[in-house]
């Protein structure tokens, strides 16, 4: 199988994000140029700038997102027959061993990550040290202050 993994939540807020694209930002954009074209003199018009620059950003995402959803896989992690090991889309609770810290991320694919929202890449570090581990397996992490050692607390497949 080919294709970028990336989980049904994810696939979800993508699709959601690119309709909000298509359908509020990119008309809002267009209006906000033509007014600024309104004001007179593109060369000297911020106004005006500043729109193109949205306008860019807009379709430059919209394009990534059109080509993300067009190559993706969508795996539902609740039908892997995982064997209580973690995959990719689990959620995993790890506890670091020096400063007995909790934190839970869920394995997601590059293009849904997002630390804020404690999902991390299968291509990180720590998701590349959790996969294939199970509940009470301690594993060891290289980042850029050193090794660093988890336990695996909990894990789920939602």
């Amino acid at each position: 199988m080919s294709g970028l993994p990336i989980t049904v939540a994810g696939a979800e807020r993508l699709r959601e994000e690119l309709q909000r694209l298509k359908q509020v930002e990119r008309p809002a954009v267009i209006d906000a140029i033509a007014q600024a074209r309104g004001h007179g003199d593109l060369s000297e018009n911020a106004e005006y700038d500043a729109a193109r620059e949205r306008q860019a950003f807009v379709e430059g995402r919209i394009a990534e997102l059109d080509h993300a959803l067009s190559h993706a896989r969508v795996i539902d992690p609740t039908e892997l027959d995982s064997g209580g090991l973690i995959v990719f889309g689990a959620t995993v609770e790890i506890e670091d061993l020096d400063t007995e810290e909790k934190v839970t991320y869920q394995i997601v694919g590059d293009i849904e990550a997002d630390i804020r929202q404690n999902r991390i890449s299968v291509s990180s570090p720590v998701a590349r040290a959790l996969i294939g581990r199970t509940e009470g397996d301690v594993v060891e992490v290289n980042t850029p202050a050193g090794p660093k050692e988890y336990e695996i607390v909990a894990l789920r497949y939602e």
